[in-house]
């Protein structure tokens, strides 16, 4: 067995080594998944809705240990990360009324009686990504285990902890320890095992476009459902009819939360050209006053990227000569710090096509509302994006036409439990959250039963 260290990204400290799980590690648990998930189906809904009721309290009890364990593993700041562990609560508070109300159909039709149940696949194979490992993973085991399934849940190498934390409280709320499990490992390894073992029925994927499109090829050789969230690249759309004062002050936290580790963030920030130059007049203060540094302390903002490797990739999207506008602060001495960056391109230089996935973001001109959707839409992602006017009329207009999954007009929200997450083109496949997920792992069953006529 292979081991993986695990490093605080604030201070690059060796915070504990995690065991690497192999091929037959992961058979072996998917066999003994597939029988407490056979156990789990059979119990009374209203048995299965208490259980995911005791795991939400259980991790409620745990928000302070979740949240210090997050700000160490993945340097999300200590607010945010207690936002997380209460998510998590959240939406497993929200599945637990799944069971009890995962009602079928009774259909008319001639000489009988037609009926539909939504029958749970099985083995669900969730492999989550690095940047919100708390959060993510809830969107998958919940929902999947709400519609009477097992799961088995392969974290990111770089922030695995709160994940197998999670793990362990699940089994302390008395779920099955066998019907939830965490498996760390690479994802050559074990998630590449959960889209070729025919007993995981469904593999749940975020993370980059290229791997996702792998794992969609991959799940085609068994026809296995996917859901998948990927990259994004989102516009935020300023009109000159807007709030430009408040657009200019909140567009820095559209961007810039998790260090722009957020496959939602308004990474290109389109702005009408008679006010673009009071844009950037505003928006340059709001950037510098992004608080970056210590994750542990209440009044950051901005923590540090997640790794090294992850660094240094951002650092190439900005070297010397960039068309940098200004710039927050960040740090120095350890840590993988960067700082907010804004820059001015040309609309077709990689920093405005490619997903970055750090604190840099992309300020563009556009001169209508015709040349601002286009401009919007001219990206392989379709997954969030924002909208500010005040024209009624034409917030609902370029809402419309806008290709995105999420999208949010005079503020930057795009995630809520109760509402469904997904994206457009290759922003992904399906959809997360809202009340309809439980039936994304599920497969509906007819059933007709003939009655004789008297």
């Amino acid at each position: 067995m292979t081991s993986s260290q695990v490093v605080n990204p604030a201070t690059e400290e060796v915070l504990t080594t995690v065991d690497l799980l192999d091929v037959g590690a992961v058979d072996d648990a998917v066999a003994r998944a597939a029988a407490a998930q056979r156990a789990w189906a059979r119990q009374a809904p209203a048995e299965r809705a208490a259980a995911l009721r005791a795991f939400a309290a259980v991790v409620d009890a745990h928000i302070d240990e979740l949240a210090a364990l997050e700000v160490a593993n993945s340097g999300h700041p200590i607010g945010q990360a207690e936002w997380e562990a209460g998510h998590v609560r959240d939406v497993l508070q929200f599945y637990s009324a799944t069971p009890e109300r995962l009602s079928g159909k009774q259909i008319p039709v001639a000489g009988g009686l037609d009926v539909t149940f939504n029958e749970p696949l099985g083995v669900v194979g969730v492999i989550t990504p690095w940047n919100f490992p708390m959060t993510i993973a809830a969107w998958g085991f919940a929902p999947a285990l709400a519609a009477g399934n097992a799961v088995v849940l392969k974290p990111a190498e770089w922030t695995p902890l709160t994940t197998i934390r999670l793990g362990e409280l699940a089994n302390e709320a008395g779920l099955d320890p066998d019907l939830f499990q965490v498996l760390p490992g690479k994802g050559s390894v074990v998630g590449e095992r959960f889209v070729t073992h025919p007993g995981v029925r469904k593999v749940v994927f975020t993370g980059s476009t290229e791997v996702g499109m792998r794992v969609m090829a991959g799940a085609s050789a068994q026809v296995k459902r996917v859901t998948l969230e990927l990259g994004g690249k989102s516009a935020n759309i300023v009109f000159d009819d807007c709030d430009l004062e408040r657009a200019a002050a909140t567009a820095p936290y559209g961007v810039f939360d998790n260090a722009g580790q957020d496959c939602c963030a308004r990474s290109r920030i389109l702005v009408q050209r008679s006010v673009y130059d009071r844009f950037m007049e505003l928006l340059e203060p709001a950037v510098k006053g992004v608080a970056v540094g210590d994750p542990t302390t209440r009044d950051t903002e901005m923590g540090p990227l997640v790794s090294r490797p992850h660094w240094e990739s951002v650092s190439s999207y900005v070297p010397d000569g960039a068309p940098v506008a200004f710039r927050g602060s960040a740090p120095s001495g350890p840590g993988f710090w960067f700082p907010p960056t804004v820059l001015t391109p040309q609309r077709t230089d990689r920093t405005v096509t490619d997903e970055i996935f750090g604190p840099v973001v992309t300020v563009l001109p556009f001169d209508d509302e015709a040349d601002a959707i286009a401009l919007a839409n001219d990206t392989p992602y379709g997954l969030s994006g924002s909208i500010w006017t005040d024209n009624l009329s034409r917030a609902m207009r370029v809402s419309r036409a806008v290709e995105a999954g999420n999208l949010s007009v005079n503020s930057h929200s795009s995630v809520r439990y109760n509402t469904p997450f997904g994206g457009f083109k290759q922003s992904g496949l399906g959809r997360e959250l809202g009340p309809d997920a439980p039936l994304s792992f599920t497969e509906t069953k007819n059933v007709f039963f003939a009655i004789e006529e008297l």
